[in-house]
């Protein structure tokens, strides 16, 4: 069975590394994490120090984010920084929606933006959380999302934890998008009423049926991320990555 990379989304760690940036992202590499998901650094960092760190340490920026439920973003600027970075090319985005005439204006301001950051090289992705399963004329906002949307312009970046507390199992969702989802947000969910966010392989999902899925529709790497943590977010990001390997995953 072959292996996938993995990295680690840092909101996991976002008060870590807002006290001490560099100690952070040194914490994750000696995990043994190959890659993260990161935008520029912060004030008094310039990128060239940034990059200098992370190729000390062994992590790869494999993409970035653009922001959250906005469009307010500027692409030439983010596709600058990947390149700066030497980073992959991807770039991740969420919305809301509140009716289904805003899932389908919104699909096609993705397309457009997907068009732009295509221009410089750089894949859009989606990034989904448990409200996209919500129904609008019978219809999963996602499903029409991803039906509104050019494939070539706007794939996935499937989170596996928002999948099942939008009700929807993640190997079953994660197979309709072959050759659509690149990256690939694994959080585990905890038994129970709560649903509360958990370590890899601590919870209820089954992630060698979601990995093999992972295979078969050709995602390229596994990212690591958790929400809250019951315990010390660099712990969890070591439980899950030691239970990554026991799966035989990484």
């Amino acid at each position: 069975m072959s292996k996938f990379p993995v990295a680690v989304q840092p909101y996991t760690v976002r008060e870590q590394l807002s006290k001490d940036y560099i100690g952070t992202l040194e914490k994750i590499a000696a995990i043994g994490y190959q890659g993260i998901e990161l935008g520029r650094p912060p004030e008094g960092i310039t990128v060239a120090e940034q990059k200098a760190l992370l190729d000390r340490i062994g992590l790869k920026v494999i993409g970035t984010h653009a922001g959250f439920d906005t469009f307010d973003f500027n692409p030439d600027d983010i596709a600058d920084y990947l390149e700066e970075v030497e980073g992959g090319k991807f770039v991740a985005l969420s919305l809301r929606f509140a009716s289904r005439d805003e899932v389908l204006a919104k699909a096609a301001k993705l397309n457009e933006a997907g068009e732009k950051f295509r221009r410089r090289g750089v894949q859009l992705l989606y990034h989904n959380h448990d409200w996209e399963f919500a129904k609008f004329d019978g219809e999963y906002a996602l499903d029409i999302l991803l039906r509104e949307t050019d494939p070539s312009l706007v794939q996935m970046e499937l989170d596996t934890y928002w999948v099942k507390r939008g009700g929807e199992d993640p190997v079953s969702y994660l197979g309709k998008l072959q050759n659509r989802c690149p990256l690939l947000h694994i959080k585990d969910v905890e038994a129970g009423e709560e649903q509360f966010f958990a370590e890899i392989g601590e919870g209820i999902l089954d992630f060698k049926a979601i990995a093999q899925t992972a295979r078969e529709v050709g995602t390229g790497w596994l990212v690591v991320e958790q929400d809250q943590s019951r315990r010390d977010p660099l712990e969890s990001l070591a439980i899950s990555y030691r239970n990554l390997q026991g799966l035989g995953l990484i």
